[in-house]
């Protein structure tokens, strides 16, 4: 598969290329090209030459080409979920829900900048302006590049193009190498919709590279990244030196509290929910159980029984819970980080056993709120530490201790307490009574600390993609 730069489908200038591979049973699915600074800086280009194009192109006309991309997208769904099923080893069922997603995003974008309002200042606010009228607009930012993760790489690739590019600017999309195939795909039906050349571009190569060209051109406006923290520090450092704008979604070491009274069945489930979704592979999936003592053990066997049950396999057949992981590198760093905990005294008393890019549940006990695994390492895999605590002082000092906090979740029968403690806790978003495996559309989705820089959210991002004018209309009234 190749790149689209420009409205065209190309190699790289230098003809190398990344293998694509299906984790579920290492056949090789494709190929994408691995761009070079040529290809880079062709591509910046072709964006800065057609971002007013496209900004003046009417709100109308982007919202009917948006309408059309979301129709595009519902008659190409089971092809673009199996794909989308191939190349990640997510199961089937939420690929397809995914594709819907991906509509959702799009249609509530054109929806909602068909009604946003400029602003007119008062005229009589102080001396001297009684005469003025100030007009208040918003206008595009330019050029925003798109960085996407492997997990998500649709969902997440929507949630920055549609509020980027309804807000007037072009955009130029780099998925991951692991999972390119799917993206490529959807932006050839976004330019069919009708979006310019210029303003959807897609690359495709080693992040490293790409990234630091990226983050250096004066020509960029904007990085909005989902991605990790170590890349996200790395992107904002390089960005800083031209004053780009970054919008960051990273790291998570998302925390569950199972407070004594809560419903142990649905805390149970919730957890299984928030983990074994994307074989754990999620920036807010349940990373961390913290359980009142005096329930750890009744949560602990609950949490057997239930994983037991989990049904692994192709992703592809119906039947199955969870696939495997993106890679069979990224289940030996999630085989090797449960080692570390093991060597740290925490105790397996499930799972623990990769096979391939397939890594079993696997349940953590004796876990202390000092280990690596209560704080700060974050595991992108199937993995429960169950972690105890006495005092809900105590629960949110083990949730706030970890540098992130991007999504949480309480489980209590008492909405008070459970409010109470969500406003303790350092996060972006906490859940009472449900996993922290929540992103709708509308809300704003983001981080706290070390978990990022800036929301994305119907409700929100069109604003972040956009800057204000003041145009004044000197004594008019006069």
């Amino acid at each position: 598969m190749k790149m689209i730069i420009g409205g065209r489908k190309v190699d790289a200038s230098d003809g190398k290329i990344l293998p694509v591979q299906n984790p579920a049973n290492g056949e090789q699915l494709d190929s994408v090209p691995s761009a070079t600074e040529k290809d880079i800086l062709g591509a910046i280009k072709n964006a800065r030459n057609g971002k007013r194009k496209w900004a003046e192109t009417p709100v109308y006309e982007r919202a009917d080409i948006f309408m059309r991309f979301a129709e595009s997208m519902r008659k190409n769904k089971k092809e673009l979920a199996e794909l989308l099923t191939k190349e990640t080893g997510k199961t089937l069922e939420f690929a397809l829900s995914e594709i819907d997603t991906v509509q959702r995003i799009f249609i509530g974008y054109a929806e909602k900048m068909k009604h946003e309002y400029g602003k007119v200042l008062p005229e009589s606010a102080q001396p001297g302006v009684e005469n003025d009228i100030a007009i208040v607009r918003r206008e595009p930012l330019g050029v925003v590049i798109c960085i996407t993760p492997y997990n998500f790489p649709l969902e997440l690739m929507a949630q920055k193009v549609a509020p980027a590019l309804m807000a007037g600017n072009v955009v130029i999309v780099k998925p991951a190498s692991d999972t390119p195939l799917t993206t490529i795909k959807t932006i050839e039906l976004l330019l069919e919709a009708g979006v310019y050349p210029e303003a959807a571009q897609v690359v495709t190569g080693r992040g490293s590279t790409i990234g630091k060209l990226f983050s250096e051109s004066m020509d960029v406006n904007v990085i909005s990244l989902t991605g990790s923290t170590d890349v996200g520090v790395e992107i904002a450092r390089k960005a800083s030196e031209t004053l780009k704008r970054v919008f960051l979604e990273l790291g998570g070491n998302d925390a569950m509290v199972v407070l004594e009274d809560a419903d142990i069945d649905a805390a149970v489930e919730a957890a299984a929910y928030g983990r074994i979704s994307i074989s754990g592979q999620i920036c807010c999936g349940t990373k961390r159980m913290v359980v009142h003592k005096s329930v750890e053990q009744l949560f602990i066997d609950k949490l057997v029984a239930r994983l037991k049950k989990v049904k692994m396999g192709d992703p592809l057949n119906p039947q199955i819970d969870m696939g495997p992981l993106v890679s069979e590198s990224a289940a030996k760093e999630v085989e090797q980080q449960v080692n570390t905990m093991v060597e740290q005294g925490a105790q397996c008393v499930l799972g623990g056993v990769r096979k391939g890019a397939y890594y079993e549940p696997t349940i953590l006990t004796n876990v202390t709120k000092n280990m690596s695994i209560a704080k700060d390492m974050e595991v992108f895999g199937p993995v429960f530490p169950v972690i105890a605590f006495d005092t809900e002082a105590e629960a949110a000092e083990i949730v706030n201790q970890s540098k992130y906090g991007l999504m949480s979740a309480v489980m209590t029968k008492d909405i008070s307490r459970g409010l109470k403690l969500a406003k303790q806790i350092e996060a972006g978003g906490v859940v009472i009574n449900g996993s922290t495996l929540y992103r709708t559309a509308d809300q704003p989705f983001g981080g706290y600390k070390m978990s990022g820089i800036g929301r994305e959210g119907i409700s929100y991002t069109l604003e972040e993609m956009s800057q204000e004018k003041t145009i004044v209309l000197k004594d008019v009234l006069k």
